[in-house]
């Protein structure tokens, strides 16, 4: 061994070398701290990253949509402890799922029992479409007073809400909320996230349409009328 790192010696070689690059002048720079701007970057990204994502392990997530109802009212991370929840409700390949933000202050048992639901009601009649031919749905099965729905999506609240689509299977989706469509329902859409047309989930696609919350819908009728011009675009339908 002794001879053959003489004969290497002899021919030049005095150093090892490694096929990665190496920095050689890196212990002559001076450490440069960093900015208090940095710091609080980097204390921010850590808390982040200690945060776990809205509904835990994927691997956890129910497989079938008669097991997603219990799991809904159960899994801690998808809303605040004491927080009184309402499960979906509805056929699973349902003609029509309908989406909301959250559940509606009176609710309790029941998804929208109180105002915006009575008017929902009423659309699904002139829809010729009733409650039990629908699928009711929330993206939160809490009412929360002011979500960050920024901060919900980058904990993947979408990933769930795409899962609970693709279990559902319905014909039609549609959704009451906008800030739905900006934050967690503009899944590479070519659409403008105000004009939702498709949602994309992981067993393929859904044809949606998207509109205002209930809430704003009982205040401005126009965006009723508005709405109701769509759905008849949308579904092909001729006005008697």
């Amino acid at each position: 061994m002794g001879a053959a790192l003489d004969w290497w010696r002899d021919a030049g070689v005095d150093c090892a070398f490694v096929d990665d690059p190496q920095d050689w002048l890196a212990a002559s720079r001076p450490v440069v701290p960093p900015t208090p701007a940095q710091r609080k970057a980097m204390a921010e990204a850590e808390v982040v990253a200690a945060i776990p994502p809205i509904g835990a392990d994927r691997a956890g997530w129910p497989s079938e949509l008669a097991g997603f109802a219990a799991w809904w009212m159960a899994e801690p991370s998808l809303a605040p402890a004491g927080a009184r929840r309402v499960p979906p409700a509805g056929p699973a390949e349902a003609e029509l799922m309908v989406l909301v933000a959250m559940p509606e202050e009176e609710d309790s048992e029941r998804l929208l029992s109180g105002r915006g639901g009575k008017m929902l009601d009423a659309m699904l009649a002139a829809m010729d479409l009733s409650r039990d031919r629908t699928y009711l749905t929330s993206v939160l099965p809490a009412r929360i007073a002011v979500p960050d729905w920024a901060d919900l999506a980058s904990r993947r609240l979408g990933d769930v809400l795409a899962h609970h689509v693709a279990l559902a299977q319905p014909r039609r989706l549609l959704v009451f909320g906008r800030s739905l469509v900006s934050t967690l329902l503009d899944n590479d859409s070519t659409h403008k996230r105000s004009d939702l047309r498709a949602f994309n989930h992981d067993g393929g696609s859904v044809p949606a349409i998207s509109t205002y919350d209930l809430e704003a819908l009982l205040a401005k009728p126009a965006f009723k009328a508005s709405l109701w011009n769509r759905w008849l675009e949308w579904t092909g339908t001729e006005q008697a």
